[in-house]
């Protein structure tokens, strides 16, 4: 779809004026429409236009959804939320706002055409890494546990492009945008994986996202990120990890508080008897749509250096393998 011409001059987008523009709404970290249109240099209502042309992209509450009469009332009494449609609550609006979660906003890059549209959406990536980076290396003010709470609970912007479905990601316009703020001389953590440069944590959860039954996760060096990858598998989906945890990178208290904050996500845990030197990530073991891949690095340091993952060809030549993981015993992380 091409690009109408736009009526509005697109704001300038800065991490102070995006955690301005964040809200929680039904337990999720939202934009509403009114403000990513603005961000656009859209009005609003030409802005939700371009959306429900492509409303087949933009399916479940995991993307969008109109706002109620009681999402209105609870955001009337947030600090940061104006009502621009009305004086009163949800009765007076015009129309019942739309609020776009990470993954919707992600979508919005496939819809949202024109030179423009890509250097909007490579503006607000650019913010996403910044507050994700703010987390990771500021200053420490608290203690280590309440740290790792924190980075559980702050989500790490980036990854979503993964949950875009596989055809849409080669488009040409989501390949600029993606390219932009990937290579390395962008200062991005990134991995080499399908022949190109991909943000570390975009690249690991565009895999984890293939799976329909179960991840397998072969990594004998652990730790809270390996974890906080795979936050956003569906609970359909099993995990095993398995790994000697050398070092104890990962704790007992560490995995709780992300159990805690997703606890729809199913990962159990077992040995792999000293016998695994590489790192493996197999999807869908013996079902319909089974890959595996060979990873350069643990994924508790994705991207910190430069490090590829690769599809293997022969599959059946990692079955034997595959079989004696399975046979080993439980990890106990202490």
């Amino acid at each position: 779809m091409s690009e109408k011409v736009n009526e509005l001059v697109p704001v300038e987008i800065t991490v102070d004026s995006l955690k301005k523009n964040i809200y929680e709404i039904r337990g999720k970290k939202v934009m509403l429409d009114r403000d990513l249109a603005q961000i656009y240099g859209y009005e609003t209502k030409n802005f939700n236009r371009q959306v429900k042309n492509n409303k087949e992209k933009f399916i479940g509450d995991d993307f969008m959804f109109q706002l109620n009469e009681e999402d209105i009332d609870e955001l009337s009494r947030c600090k940061n939320f104006t009502l621009k449609d009305g004086t009163g609550r949800g009765k007076n609006l015009k129309y019942m706002p739309y609020a776009f979660t990470e993954q919707g906003i992600y979508m919005l890059m496939t819809v949202l055409k024109g030179e423009l549209a890509t250097h909007q959406s490579r503006e607000l990536v650019k913010a996403f890494k910044r507050m994700k980076d703010f987390i990771q290396t500021g200053p420490v003010l608290a203690s280590s546990s309440e740290l790792l709470q924190l980075s559980l609970q702050t989500s790490e912007n980036t990854k979503d492009i993964s949950d875009i479905k596989e055809n849409m990601i080669t488009k040409d316009d989501l390949s600029k945008v993606i390219e932009s703020f990937s290579l390395p001389d962008k200062g991005i953590e990134y991995v080499i994986y399908s022949n190109r440069y991909f943000d570390a944590n975009i690249a690991y959860t565009e895999i984890y996202s293939k799976a329909k039954k179960k991840i397998y996760v072969v990594d004998n060096y652990i730790g809270s990120k390996t974890l906080f990858l795979l936050r956003n598998v569906p609970s359909s989906v099993d995990v095993i990890i398995f790994s000697d945890n050398v070092g104890r990178h990962l704790t007992r208290t560490e995995y709780n508080l992300f159990n805690s904050e997703y606890p729809n996500v199913n990962i159990t845990f077992q040995k792999t008897g000293g016998k695994f030197h590489d790192r493996y990530i197999i999807i869908d073991y013996k079902c319909r749509g089974e890959k595996i891949y060979h990873c350069g690095a643990s994924s508790k340091d994705a991207g910190r250096q430069i490090s590829t993952i690769s599809q293997a060809d022969n599959k059946e030549l990692y079955y034997p393998m595959i079989s004696d993981l399975l046979h080993q015993p439980v990890l106990v992380l202490r």
